[in-house]
């Protein structure tokens, strides 16, 4: 029997990357796309609504509040997206007997370490971005016991605005540019992580869902200075001259972690999940763009 799908924040990057590939596989799943123009999910009643109307039997939730720098002067509505409306999904997937699956973040940690979080790591947010959604997964455990919640990082696409297009935008434009090389972490090409969160659907249907939290990024490491060397040479410019910076030379309205590396051992063996290097996935969004 066909199972129903509620995906909220489709018109962002995962949301786009999950229409896209659920679009190209015949699955046993019936898919429901929406984002704030179909459903407001900060509205209760109207997410109730939409649960129970649709009998919905897994919710995976795409959508949050993600311009960092502006939430430190936004907290209400940060808040409500990234907390409040995880709190809404939730309490109807309990409600219905539905299952979450949520995205969260690198950002619910303080990026002191100097080896790769895990996720029994205490979480220590320096910014209301990562506040609120560190918030949201509390709730969300709280109130649905069976939801899977996946923290993410350094996350990019061919859809939206995100690092990778705005450097190669900026590479044509500029001479030089000044990037920061003391942040380490690992880029994330959403396409991978939507494979990855259908992986989960499917093995869901084979009894394999195994609620908690999860981490997810591509594999490897770099910094944000790095990672542009490596989207200009993939990209062919070779008239902008990349400076490494410090942070401090940086100064950005929300603190973000110095180091965010997230340790993978537990998705990949839960879910049997093989992971690109960061690398590759790289160079197959770049081809996707310039082609």
């Amino acid at each position: 029997m066909q199972k129903n799908i509620l995906v909220t924040g489709a018109n962002g990057q995962l949301g786009s990357e999950l229409r896209r590939i659920v679009s190209n596989d015949g699955t046993n799943f019936r898919f429901f796309f929406t984002d704030v123009a179909e459903l407001d999910i900060t509205n209760p009643e109207a997410v109730e609504a939409f649960v129970s109307g649709n009998s919905i039997d897994y919710i995976i939730n795409c959508a949050a509040y993600t311009a960092v720098d502006k939430a430190e002067d936004d907290e209400e509505l940060c808040r409500k997206i990234n907390t409040d409306a995880v709190r809404n999904l939730g309490m109807a997937a309990t409600k219905h007997g539905a299952r979450v699956i949520h995205v969260s973040t690198d950002y619910v940690f303080d990026g002191t370490k100097t080896s790769p979080y895990v996720e029994t790591d205490a979480v220590c947010p320096k910014s209301v971005y990562g506040i609120t959604k560190q918030a949201g997964e509390a709730v969300l455990q709280e109130v649905c016991p069976e939801s899977v919640i996946i923290r993410t990082a350094w996350l990019y696409s061919v859809y939206g605005n995100n690092f990778v297009k705005t450097m190669i935008r900026l590479g044509k434009e500029r001479n030089e540019l000044n990037v920061v090389s003391d942040q380490t972490g690992t880029p994330t090409n959403a396409a991978d992580l939507a494979k990855a969160i259908v992986n989960i659907l499917n093995m869901a249907e084979k009894g394999g869902f195994v609620p908690g939290i999860y981490h997810y990024s591509d594999e490897g490491v770099t910094t944000w200075y790095d990672f542009t060397v490596a989207i200009h040479k993939l990209a062919g410019i070779t008239s902008c001259k990349v400076n490494p910076i410090p942070t401090s030379a940086y100064p950005t309205r929300a603190v973000r972690p110095q180091y965010s590396v997230l340790d993978k051992t537990k998705i990949k063996t839960v879910y049997s999940l093989g992971i690109p290097r960061w690398e590759d996935s790289l160079a197959v969004c770049i081809d996707e763009l310039l082609n």
